[in-house]
């Protein structure tokens, strides 16, 4: 079976650890690694090449926003989801415009909805 290899960014290590368990719950999923902030993460991605990045939008340095355009602009880049705690309606639209696939409220993300952002991105 092909699993979704998964990296997470975020500052916070206790919520680098809830998205951790929410990729390992989700069927077809494998978390490849976890970085504390962007500039890490440009790192990582290069040397896992993972297919999905789950990035916070709020980071020491540089934020999320630039790592995915950073990451985005690359010959070969994951499917970035941004998350954060800005209610979607509200901050959905500013998440795209850096090239991230989706925008999800830290508080909303599951299993369910990580399958399903999955899925839209590789339709």
């Amino acid at each position: 079976m092909a699993y979704v290899r998964v990296l997470v960014v975020d500052d916070q290590v206790l919520f680098r650890d809830v998205m951790g368990l929410i990729v390992e719950e989700t069927e077809g999923f494998l978390l490849v690694g976890s970085a504390a902030s962007a500039e890490e993460s440009l790192a990582i991605v290069a040397a896992l090449r993972p297919d999905l990045v789950l990035m916070d939008v709020n980071l020491p340095g540089i934020d999320g926003m630039e790592a995915t355009r950073r990451l985005r602009s690359a010959a070969w880049s994951p499917v970035v989801v941004l998350l954060s705690t800005y209610d979607e309606a509200d901050f959905g639209g500013q998440a795209l415009d850096c090239g991230a696939f989706a925008y999800i409220p830290k508080a909303a993300l599951g299993p369910e909805r990580l399958a399903a952002v999955w899925t839209a991105a590789t339709v």
